[in-house]
């Protein structure tokens, strides 16, 4: 299992308030972290953080997990001080009302509730629609327009007010696992190859901005111009009840780490990934992916003049929700998979 320091920090990750291009937070933990065993580590103008095992005249390798997650901004107070807000990024409408949130302010965490009409006072065609984001607001306990703006800023962004818990002896649950668990990957995966002789330059990268339009990492591989992309990202696990099989495929939490297999995947590093999995018996799945992934993969690919890309996936069940669950052995197998596959790189095969 996980040891006690990468635990803390991932932990510590996950509970870092860092919805899309507000992502400051989290990347100063990634950065103090990964900085420690890193030959250089910086942060772009576009605030992605770049670490690196640097090997002069070598391949590069790009490790890419999106360190932001979804949230809410604020948008507008009322004359009675509650808060309406807009979406950052893909949420759930259907469980926004009720969740008690966290609003980062530029000093402080500033706690509120999201409120609507109680369920007795609906209308019965009300009953049968989820409330729009309009019909919903956040209540931080003030009782006018003035009290709320001197806590509270037009664009402060906020989110579900939960973090990293422990569920049973190797599954994990919280808000933001995608992509935070990505970003501890590729920062676990450079500690873990550090010090060590590599065949490649590996460049490992906490993107930001994944979830409104993979910014992060075109900017960032366009920075390192790879010649081998691995997006390190979460996949949708199909073993619990209502997800259908046949038309997203069989993803199961615990059976491994998942490799996308499609047009946004180069073919040779497909084969040397499954290669690498099966000489160290690491367990490990398989997803099609007919189009573009919609994960930093599909970017990094169409970078310059192209990039070899890879992706590689962690099982999690209920994405975009404050209930995010992964289980530890499929993170674990993610880093055995990427040394594995990087330690048995040679640019003369491939």
């Amino acid at each position: 299992m996980i040891k006690q320091e990468p635990m803390e920090f991932f932990e510590k990750l996950i509970n870092c308030i860092s919805p899309s291009g507000f992502e400051q937070e989290a990347v100063e933990v990634w950065k103090k972290r990964t900085g420690k065993f890193t030959k250089n580590i910086s942060i772009d103008v576009h605030g992605n953080c770049i670490g690196v095992l640097a090997k002069p005249d070598a391949l590069k390798v790009m490790l890419a997990g999106h360190i932001d997650e979804i949230g809410y901004m604020v948008n507008y107070v009322d004359k009675d001080g509650y808060i309406y807000f807009s979406s950052v990024g893909g949420i759930d409408l259907h469980l926004v009302p009720g969740q008690r949130v966290w609003i980062k302010t530029k000093t402080k965490r500033v706690l509120g509730v999201i409120g609507k009409k109680p369920i007795h006072v609906l209308e019965d065609a009300e009953r049968k629609k989820v409330a729009t984001i309009d019909q919903v607001w956040i209540d931080i306990g003030s009782s006018s327009y003035e009290q709320t703006r001197q806590i509270v800023e037009i664009g402060d962004i906020a989110v579900p007010a939960v973090g990293f818990e422990v569920l049973n002896e190797d599954k994990v649950v919280g808000r933001g696992f995608d992509d935070k668990a990505g970003a501890f990957v590729v920062s676990e995966v450079l500690r873990q190859l550090s010090g060590r002789e590599l065949p490649v330059a590996v460049h490992g990268v906490a993107t930001v901005q994944e979830e409104i339009g993979l910014r992060g990492a075109q900017t960032s591989a366009y920075g390192i111009n790879p010649d081998i992309g691995i997006a390190i990202d979460v996949a949708f696990a199909t073993d619990f009840p209502g997800m259908e099989k046949k038309k997203i495929g069989e993803v199961d939490i615990g059976k491994g780490p998942v490799i996308a297999r499609g047009p946004n995947i180069n073919h040779k590093i497909f084969d040397l990934l499954i290669q690498a999995a099966k000489q160290e018996n690491i367990p490990y799945q398989v997803i099609a992916a007919p189009r573009a992934t919609g994960t930093d993969a599909n970017v990094i690919q169409l970078t310059r003049q192209g990039v070899a890309t890879a992706l590689i996936s962690i099982p999690l069940r209920y994405m975009h929700t404050p209930v995010e669950l992964i289980s530890l052995i499929d993170v674990e197998n993610t880093i055995k998979l990427i040394k594995a596959f990087i330690l048995k790189l040679d640019k003369n095969k491939l």
